[in-house]
């Protein structure tokens, strides 16, 4: 049996929704334990650059 599209109506609310939440996401600071692991990797691969590595 083949889907019916979304209604309009539908449609929007579900846009609109999903907008806020991408939105809220957005507006949250990354945890300071992202940010050490963050600053880990970066100063491993510096490392590996300077000896000599890709």
């Amino acid at each position: 049996m083949p889907e019916t599209p979304p209604k309009p109506r539908l449609r929007r609310d579900i846009d609109e929704n999903l907008k806020r939440v991408y939105e809220d996401a957005l507006s949250l600071e990354v945890p300071d334990r992202f940010k050490d692991l963050l600053a880990q990797l970066k100063s491993a691969e510096a490392a590996r650059k300077a000896e000599g590595g890709q």
